[in-house]
Parts: C-alpha cells; sequence; structure tokens
C-alpha cells in the first residue's frame, strides 16, 4: 500500500511538501531562538545586540571543544558550553557593555559589533577551527525517522522539541521566579523596578547573559544541521527580522515569527527558482513593515512575556 501511494504523483508531492514543512519549521525554530536573543537583550536594555551571530558560533566551537580536545561526553559537554556564554555574556555586559550606559545608543550597537569581530578574529587564531568544517556528535542525528509514508530527519523533530523545551523554561522563569519577575519589571519599568529594590544593572547583566546562552543554544542546534564553521554566525542576519517582525519587544512574536520566516523560505525553496528563497525573510520584512509597522507581535496577548 505504501508502495502505491509513493508511486502516485499527488501523494509525492505531498510527501515532499511535509517533509519541507517540518524542515522549515525546525529551521524557523533556530531563527527564532536568535531572535529571541535579540528581543531579550533590546527589552531589558534598549540595545541591539550585533554580536548574537558570533557568540552562536563561538558557543558551537566552544561545546565541540569541549567533545574533541576535552574527551567530554555530549550530554555533558551542551550544558558546559551554554553554562560557558552564559558567564561570557555576564562579563562582556560588566566589563565593556556597561561602560555605554548614558551614550548615545549608536555607540553600544557598535560596542557590540566590534566584540563580535573580536570573538570571531579570535576563532580565526586556531586554523584548526577557521579552516575546515567540523561534525559535533549530535546524539539525535542519525537516519531518518519513519512515520508512516514520511521519512523525517530525526535531528528536525530534536531541534522542534527541544525549543519548544526551551520555550517552557522561559515561560516558567518569567513567570515562576524571582528573577525572572524582576527582569520583566526592570523591562517594563526601570525606575519603578529600581524604587521597588530591584537592581536595574543586575537585571542588565542577567539580559546579556540569557541572550549569549540562547544563542549558544541556537548554534548546538544548528550544528548537526549545517555543521560547526566559521560563518555559522551569519544566520542572525535572518533572525534579526523574525525579531523585527515580532515587533522587537515580544518574546512569544519573536519565536512565532521565526518559525513563520524558516516556513516562508522553506517553501519558497520548493516553489521558486533557486536561491530566490534566500530573499524571503527580507521581502517579508519590508512588506510587514509597511503593513504593521508595530509588528505581527503586537497583538499577541502574551505580548509582555
Amino acid at each position: 500500500m505504501l508502495a502505491r501511494l509513493a508511486a502516485c504523483p499527488n501523494a509525492r508531492r505531498m510527501l515532499t511538501f511535509v517533509q519541507v514543512l517540518v524542515s522549515g519549521i525546525a529551521t524557523g525554530c533556530i531563527y527564532g531562538l536568535v531572535a529571541l536573543s535579540f528581543v531579550l537583550i533590546y527589552k531589558a536594555t534598549e540595545t541591539v545586540s550585533f554580536m548574537q551571530g558570533d557568540l552562536l558560533m563561538v558557543g558551537a566551537f566552544a561545546v565541540l571543544a569541549l567533545v574533541v580536545a576535552g574527551g567530554w561526553p555530549f550530554w555533558l559537554a551542551a550544558p558546559a558550553g551554554v553554562a560557558v556564554m552564559f558567564l561570557l555574556g555576564a562579563v562582556l555586559e560588566r566589563g565593556v557593555l556597561r561602560r555605554a550606559i548614558g551614550q548615545p545608543h549608536l555607540t553600544a550597537v557598535l560596542l557590540t559589533f566590534g566584540l563580535g569581530m573580536m570573538m570571531r578574529g579570535t576563532v580565526t587564531t586556531f586554523p584548526a577551527a577557521s579552516h575546515s568544517i567540523h561534525r559535533l556528535p549530535f546524539p539525535f542525528a542519525g537516519e531518518p525517522l519513519q512515520l508512516g509514508p514520511f521519512a523525517v530527519a530525526s535531528e528536525h523533530l530534536a531541534v522542534i522539541f527541544v525549543t519548544a523545551l526551551l520555550a517552557v523554561l522561559l515561560t516558567l522563569f518569567f513567570r515562576r521566579t524571582r528573577a525572572g519577575l524582576a527582569l520583566r519589571a526592570c523591562s517594563e519599568n526601570p525606575q519603578a523596578a529600581s524604587l521597588m529594590g530591584v537592581s536595574v544593572a543586575g537585571m542588565h547583566t542577567l539580559a546579556w547573559a540569557l541572550g549569549a546562552a540562547l544563542a549558544a543554544c541556537a548554534g548546538l542546534l544548528l550544528a548537526p544541521v549545517t555543521f560547526v564553521h566559521l560563518n555559522m554566525g551569519l544566520i542572525a542576519l535572518k533572525a534579526f527580522p523574525a525579531a523585527v517582525l515580532g515587533g522587537m519587544t515580544s518574546l512569544p512574536g519573536a519565536l512565532v515569527a521565526g518559525i513563520f520566516l524558516g516556513v516562508a523560505e522553506a517553501v519558497a525553496g520548493l516553489t521558486l527558482p533557486e536561491g530566490a528563497k534566500d530573499i524571503v525573510p527580507y521581502a517579508l520584512l519590508m512588506l510587514a513593515l509597511l503593513l504593521f509597522p508595530g509588528g505581527i507581535g503586537s497583538g499577541l496577548v502574551l505580548r509582555r512575556h
């Protein structure tokens, strides 16, 4: 029966579409995670960080170093690498970015750009890291998972599952923990939060640290799809439109917009000429800015986390 189904042209097209759709959702989840890191930092500090792609790349290389050079198992190296990036984000905020407080917004933007270039330059000093593409031993990568007539890449399903898990954990963090509630209060009204005893400077540090950790998580999920290489952080150029589409102030909006862009890009790659899919995120961004200047996330009920 499955053989007859696969032989039918309409059925083959449907199977291909479902596979492309799952791939697009998985890619969109990665876009969404990077977009979340943009929005999280922007909401708390009103700064657009242009080093998120480089943090993503450094996070993937950090885990790769722990696995290959350190001999750590992936299940231990992954959280350790994310923790290292969390600390790196906090150190960068305390040591460099905090000095931009009170300065024009462009100062902080240029600082993040410069820090990103420094991180990228640091990686290039290791020829083994920068001159080749590396495979991270992702435990979920392997043979496609057969679901009836559909063959779905197991790493795509893993990306979707981990993204959903991270979304749940972030929701619980912002709604059930003191630090999460304090960060929400600081992003809503820093002056009022300060009067209530919240350390605004501490919340800024937490926002940058969480932004770096989210970027590292996105890098780990991207690794089995594109492998680990110096230019993998360029995916942030497609994730930033997702943050803008979400309104730059909505965490749910950023994630939804990322998935939307991933699906739109995948469908465009299936139906449009080769190479056309790369302009889809930016074309949709321009269209959305014209129609919805506040972002598609401005209408979400859960706009404020």
